[in-house]
C-alpha cells in the first residue's frame, strides 16, 4: 500500500473510530463514512419526543476499556460520566428486590450471600482469561504457523496458571447453560433469574441452552476491563462516549464524512480497491475496512461473486437475528417502584424474577411469537442526568428480551399487544406508570435494522456462542479481521471479541492491518 494511499473505514460507529483514530496516529490517511447524518451507529443520542432524549440502542457503557479510553484521551475530548458502577436491581414480584453491588448481593439468605461471594470471585479469575482473549488475534486452528502455535500455548498457558482446582472447574463449567450453574449454587430464585438475565441478555437463548456459562463470563470479561468505570452512564447519553470518539479521531487527523452511504465496494485486480457511494461517486481506497455488519459487507456492499461457493453460505447461515426490542417512555414525573431504594433507581432494574420465567418469555421466539410476560432492564437515566429530559420530567428506557425480528402475518397487530405486554409487566412494579406516560417509541429488532443498518437487528452483528466466537467469528476465513479479498478487513461487533462498546474490535483489527503493513 503507497504512503499516499487511504484506509476508507466503512460506518462512524464506535469501532469504526477507534479503528481510525489508531491507524491515523500511526501515520496513515484515513477517511470515514457514515451514512447516518451524525456518528454513533447503536450509540447515539437522539430525540424521540419533543425534549426527551434517549441512547438509541445501547443505553449503558458496559464494558468500555479504561485503558483503551485512556489511550485515546476521551476525557479530553469531552466525554463525562453521570454514573459509575451502577447497582444492579432484580424486581422480585413476592418480596424484597435483590440488590447487586459491588461483588456483594442484598436481599436474600445469609447463606446465598455468602455463597454468592465465592462464586463471584471464581467467575472473576475465569472472566479474567476471557478478557486477556478479547485482545488476542485469533488463530487458525490448523496451527500451521510458529506464530499461531505460540498464540494457542499462551491461551493454553493462561488457563494452566489458574490453577489445578480453577481450571478444572472452568473447564467443566465454560460449556454448561447457566440454568444448571446457577441451581447448583443458589436457592433464591429471584438471585438466579437476576444472574440468568445477564447469560442470555442479547443472545438467541433462554438459560437452559448450552453454552450460556460463556456468554455469562463474556459480560463479566468484559466488565474487567472497565475498571473503576463498571456499568456506567455517559453524561449525554451514549452518543456523547461516540461524539468523544469522533472528536479523537478528528484530533488525530480522520476525516469523517456523514451523510454518506456506501453503495459497493470497489474490486479490482481481485483487491479491494475502494467504494462507490450511493450518489456515485468513486473513493480508492489502498485498503477498505468495514464497519458494518458481516452479512451487508460481504452479501450486500461486496458481493457473493468476490467470493467463494463455501465461504457464501457460511456468511449467509451466520446467525445474526435480534432477540431485544427497546422501549422508550417519556414520563411526567419520576416513577415509583415499590419496595425499591431510591439510591436504587438510577440504576438497572432487571425483571427476571426466576430461571422459569426467564425461560418460558423465552419459548416463544423460537416460533416467532411474542412472550406473555417479557423479561425487562429498566433504566431511567435523568435521575442522574435531567438534561435528557424537560424539567421535572423523566426518560425511562428498557430493554425488553426475547422479541423475534419476524413479528408474523400481522405485525403491527403483534407490535400493539407486545406494546400492552411489557406495560402490564411493567405494572407490577410500578402501579401508576401508565398514567405517567407523555409519548412512547418502541424498537423492534427489524426496526433496529432499518433505522441502524444492521442485518437481523442484532446487537452484536451476529450471535454469540461457540461457533460464532474467537477463531470462528464471524466464520472461519474472515476470523482474523481479514477477509477473502486482499485489502478488505473488518473491524466490527461481527469480529472478534463481539459486541459491547468496549472498542477492542476496533483497537484489534487497526492493530492487524497496521501489521500487515496496509
Amino acid at each position: 500500500m503507497s504512503p499516499n494511499e487511504q484506509h476508507v473505514i466503512i460506518g462512524a460507529g464506535h469501532n469504526g473510530l477507534v479503528c481510525a483514530t489508531l491507524l491515523a496516529r500511526a501515520g496513515r490517511k484515513v477517511l470515514v463514512l457514515e451514512a447516518a447524518n451524525e456518528v454513533g451507529g447503536m450509540a447515539q443520542t437522539r430525540e424521540f419526543a419533543p425534549g426527551f432524549k434517549v441512547s438509541a440502542c445501547a443505553h449503558l457503557a458496559f464494558g468500555l476499556q479504561k485503558d483503551l479510553a485512556a489511550r485515546l484521551g476521551l476525557s479530553e475530548h469531552g466525554l463525562a460520566f453521570s454514573a459509575q458502577n451502577l447497582p444492579t436491581t432484580a424486581l422480585n414480584p413476592n418480596g424484597a428486590p435483590v440488590v447487586f453491588e459491588a461483588g456483594s448481593v442484598r436481599g436474600v439468605s445469609a447463606a446465598d450471600a455468602q455463597t454468592y461471594t465465592g462464586f463471584a470471585a471464581q467467575l472473576e479469575r475465569f472472566s479474567h482469561v476471557l478478557a486477556q482473549v478479547f485482545s488476542m488475534e485469533p488463530f487458525k486452528l490448523a496451527l500451521a504457523t510458529w506464530p499461531e502455535r505460540l498464540a494457542a500455548l499462551r491461551l493454553a498457558w493462561k488457563i494452566r496458571v489458574m490453577g489445578k482446582r480453577d481450571m478444572r472447574e472452568f473447564l467443566r463449567v465454560i460449556g454448561m447453560n447457566a440454568y444448571d450453574l446457577l441451581t447448583d449454587h443458589f436457592e433464591s430464585t429471584s438471585m438466579k433469574g437476576a444472574l440468568a438475565f445477564d447469560a442470555t441478555l442479547g443472545g438467541e437463548h433462554g438459560a437452559r441452552s448450552p453454552g450460556t456459562v460463556l456468554t455469562l463470563l463474556y459480560r463479566r470479561a468484559g466488565l474487567q476491563g472497565a475498571g473503576p468505570l463498571g456499568i456506567a452512564q455517559p453524561k449525554g447519553g451514549m452518543g456523547a462516549l461516540t461524539q468523544s470518539l469522533a472528536a479523537a479521531a478528528r484530533a488525530a487527523g480522520v476525516e469523517i464524512r456523514c451523510g454518506q452511504r456506501v453503495a459497493r465496494i470497489l474490486v479490482e485486480e481481485d483487491k479491494a480497491a475502494g467504494v462507490v457511494l450511493e450518489s456515485g461517486e468513486k473513493i480508492p481506497a489502498g485498503s477498505v475496512i468495514s464497519n458494518a455488519d458481516p452479512k451487508t459487507t460481504f452479501l450486500k456492499l461486496l458481493g457473493a461473486e468476490h467470493l467463494d461457493t463455501d465461504f457464501v453460505r457460511r456468511i449467509d447461515h451466520f446467525r445474526s437475528k435480534g432477540l431485544v426490542a427497546k422501549l422508550h417512555l417519556a414520563l411526567d414525573g419520576l416513577p415509583e417502584f415499590t419496595g425499591v431504594e431510591p439510591a436504587s433507581l438510577s440504576g438497572r432494574l432487571l425483571v427476571s424474577p426466576s430461571l422459569d420465567y426467564l425461560e418460558l418469555a423465552f419459548n416463544p421466539s423460537k416460533y416467532r411469537q411474542i412472550p406473555d410476560e417479557p423479561v425487562l432492564e429498566i433504566t431511567i437515566p435523568t435521575i442522574k442526568d435531567p438534561s435528557l429530559a424537560q424539567p421535572g420530567k423523566h426518560v425511562l428506557s428498557i430493554n425488553v428480551m426475547f422479541v423475534p425480528y419476524d413479528l408474523g402475518p400481522d405485525p403491527s397487530g403483534t407490535r400493539a399487544r407486545l406494546l400492552r405486554n411489557i406495560l402490564a409487566v411493567l405494572e407490577r412494579f410500578a402501579p401508576a406508570i401508565s398514567e405517567q406516560i407523555i409519548a412512547s417509541e418502541l424498537l423492534t429488532p427489524l426496526d433496529i435494522e432499518r433505522e441502524f443498518g444492521v442485518a437481523g437487528g442484532h446487537w452484536h452483528h451476529g450471535a454469540l456462542a461457540f461457533d460464532q466466537f474467537f477463531f470462528t467469528r464471524p466464520v472461519p476465513g474472515a476470523a482474523g479481521y481479514t477477509t477473502p479479498v486482499p485489502g478488505l478487513f473488518l473491524c466490527g461487533a461481527g469480529s472478534h471479541p463481539g459486541g459491547g462498546v468496549m472498542g477492542l474490535a476496533g483497537q484489534n483489527a487497526a492493530q492487524k492491518i497496521l501489521a500487515k503493513g496496509h
